[in-house]
């Protein structure tokens, strides 16, 4: 039977997924500025004449947990890691200009974002925005992109990036509307890079592959730190039905503690493939392992997310993902020593009442299998329900 506070959270959750609408990650954007006036934004500022984009968004989402943790914390699920707690997880916003790779002509661009909120601290650049607003608040600022793009018209066209940027590794992404699902998955946020500062050389070798290739100071570091190398290869099926990506970051590193260098290796694998007409499965693998740690001799990390995400019409997706995570020695989660498998359920829905508006809610189940570190680390699994809601503009 469910406790009363139980029912107090789940009840509202159901009825925000049955009266909000939904959206499939890869709808058509359009902003609440065009959806109000009929303009985009784009169109009715100076940005035509220098070819500039601007673009953002605005999340806010909600996170119950029945079990309500006297620490108010969802941990180890992290972004939406509050307990029964409202948030404003991003005002995001970038300004562009983006290059054109179609002609025989050098060209000139670059990107800059700034994330404002309760996600942006898992994000933030040593020695850059992790001081910008002190030491832990609330709501951080962060700058995970700023870049400069060259296009140089070199056999099939060879564009350099330099500056600082997303990572190639992975899936998931820090930006709310290139994902289906609110809440992420342990590999993304434990297993991963988020940003890196150096050059990146792209370069199509012919209409299905391409490849990349560059060197940049480490792990979510803005400078000071040894140089890695970091690049991948993007490969579709002529029939645009199959994706495959695979990216490497290998290098030394220098962590917590420790004051001298070691090495740290991971690559990423993701391949999506269009089963059906309206169905996609995605599945992702990483893997790194580190030669030496602050507390053991050295760790491995590892692991494999799946997902099936489904078109149920133009405004309405539903989603399901299966993830599992081992953490060698408990360096990357509990920080404790312990090996640890960490497995999460998630079922969720994307829906678009009017171009502008995503709504998103979902519910997760999370177990580790070794330990109890859930609900006040009284437990070894916990649920959430969960919705937000990303205005676009």
């Amino acid at each position: 039977m469910l406790s009363s506070q139980s029912k107090k959270i789940i009840t509202p959750f159901f009825i925000a997924s049955i009266l909000l609408p939904i959206t499939p990650a890869h709808a058509d954007e359009g902003g609440l500025v065009k959806t109000l006036t009929g303009y985009n934004i784009n169109e009715i500022t100076p940005a035509p004449a220098i070819k500039l984009k601007f673009g953002g968004w605005v999340e806010t989402g909600f996170t119950g947990n029945p079990h309500s943790p006297h620490n108010k914390s969802n941990y180890p699920v992290s972004f939406n890691d509050g307990a029964n707690q409202f948030k404003l997880h991003q005002v995001y916003a970038y300004i562009e200009k983006e290059i054109d790779t179609s002609g025989n002509a050098w060209d000139i661009g670059m990107r800059a974002d700034l994330l404002y909120g309760t996600d942006a601290k898992f994000s933030a650049t040593t020695n850059f925005d992790t001081t910008i607003l002190g030491a832990n608040p609330k709501h951080q600022l962060v700058f995970p992109q700023l870049y400069a793009n060259l296009y140089a018209p070199i056999g099939n066209g060879l564009t350099l990036t330099v500056g600082h940027f997303y990572t190639l590794i992975g899936y998931e992404s820090v930006m709310s509307p290139n994902n289906f699902f609110f809440s992420h998955a342990y590999t993304m946020r434990y297993g991963e890079p988020f940003t890196h500062m150096g050059m990146l050389l792209s370069y199509p070798v012919n209409s299905n592959l391409t490849v990349k290739s560059g060197v940049v100071t480490g792990w979510d570091n803005l400078s000071r730190h040894i140089p890695n190398y970091l690049g991948g290869l993007n490969y579709t099926s002529d029939d645009k039905k199959t994706n495959f990506a695979v990216s490497l970051i290998t290098g030394d590193a220098r962590t917590a503690d420790l004051h001298e260098n070691h090495n740290r290796t991971m690559y990423s694998v993701v391949v999506e493939h269009r089963l059906l007409e309206k169905l996609r499965y995605v599945l992702q693998h990483d893997f790194a392992v580190e030669a030496r740690t602050a507390s053991t001799p050295s760790a491995a990390w590892y692991g494999i997310n799946q997902y099936l995400l489904y078109d149920i019409s133009d405004k309405l997706g539903a989603g399901l993902r299966f993830e599992w995570f081992h953490d060698k020695n408990g360096t990357r989660v509990m920080g404790d020593g312990n090996n640890e498998d960490f497995i999460g359920i998630t079922a969720g829905l994307n829906y678009k009442p009017i171009a502008g508006i995503t709504l998103r809610p979902e519910i997760r189940y999370d177990v580790a299998t070794r330990h109890d570190v859930f609900k006040d680390g009284r437990d070894n699994d916990q649920i959430l329900l969960s919705a937000s809601a990303i205005l676009h503009f």
